[in-house]
């Protein structure tokens, strides 16, 4: 998908030098766009997104901070494990990592905390312990639910790794914010704006609740099965209702301080294509409608389950398509 959008950019904007992703989540598309050379705008509301995005669109390479974030990473892989929220949150209220993990989880975080480190480093240090955690965890992706038995990764012992930085934009420095999305888009200035909003009721939040709980590190209070943090239930993206979708993405295009907009969204999404269209006609000239076919989520290979993990039936199709709405205001 991203070398897609990434094409998609090249093709329609070529002598664009600058580009705000106004829902950066995972931050590969800013990643992508920071190693060709883009000037990069990351935003995000959540925070675990915003040190994704701090760590590999804002911060640049140097020797220097490579070193130090090596000596730092190199120091917390030593540490023993200590039992604390984490563990008694995901390992043994629930089952989302092994205890063994869980207590590695809890002391790094901890060690990170009591450490007043410069905002970079800290990021990246936020970023490994994530990304180490995400390769030992008992889920299939997202942290809606766990697994009913650990995969053979979630014994393995967690290992923080040095996360690869990219050298400074070819056309200037990268930034990284964490707003809401029409704070963002009245703040940044540039060429193209790519913007992929939520596109139905599910919350990105509560998909990756873990991360949120880990890089705040405000051990929140939690509810259900998969503990997720209280605040998933209000904590919600303007674009998470069907009835105010259109009117807040007419809100968005209005005030987005840029000219070339491309809008992806999934045809799982609230509105359908022909009337995303007739909606884009209104507020600029459509220039293209592009998509492609990608999986879904692994979820909908392994079926739908109920509550106590039982089978009770199989997801409908295994591909969605996605959409690229090419516009220009």
């Amino acid at each position: 998908m991203t070398p897609f959008i990434l094409n998609t950019i090249a093709d329609f904007f070529p002598n664009a030098t600058s580009v705000m992703d106004l829902f950066s989540g995972s931050s590969c598309v800013g990643y992508a766009l920071k190693k060709k050379g883009y000037q990069v705008f990351s935003n995000d509301h959540n925070f675990f997104a915003y040190m994704l995005a701090k760590c590999y669109v804002e911060t640049d390479f140097s020797y220097e901070l490579i070193k130090d974030t090596s000596l730092w990473i190199a120091y917390l892989n030593t540490l023993h494990g200590s039992s604390g929220y984490f563990t008694s949150t995901f390992c043994v209220k629930s089952n989302f990592f092994h205890k063994s993990n869980g207590e590695k989880i809890d002391s790094i975080r901890e060690e990170i905390l009591h450490h007043s480190l410069p905002p970079a480093l800290t990021a990246i240090l936020l970023v490994s312990l994530i990304e180490a955690a995400d390769k030992v965890d008992s889920t299939c992706g997202m942290q809606m639910a766990y697994l009913k038995k650990f995969p053979p990764r979630a014994y393995k012992p967690i290992t923080l790794k040095v996360p690869t930085l990219l050298y400074q934009s070819t056309y200037g420095k990268s930034l990284a914010l964490n707003l809401d999305v029409l704070s963002a888009a009245k703040k940044i200035i540039a060429d193209v704006a790519y913007i992929d909003p939520p596109y139905n009721q599910h919350n990105y939040l509560a998909n990756y609740h873990i991360w949120e709980s880990l890089a705040l590190w405000d051990k929140p209070a939690h509810y259900g099965i998969a503990c997720k943090r209280i605040d998933c239930k209000v904590r919600k993206s303007i674009f998470n209702y069907k009835n105010l979708f259109l009117s807040n993405l007419s809100h968005l295009l209005n005030i987005i301080q840029s000219k070339n907009i491309i809008l992806s969204f999934s045809d799982e999404g609230f509105i359908n294509s022909n009337e995303l269209k007739q909606f884009l006609s209104k507020h600029g000239k459509l220039i293209s409608i592009l998509s492609f076919k990608y999986k879904r989520y692994i979820g909908s290979k392994i079926g739908i389950h109920n509550k106590f993990g039982i089978p009770v039936g199989h997801s409908s199709h295994s591909y969605n398509k996605e959409f690229l709405y090419i516009l220009e205001k």
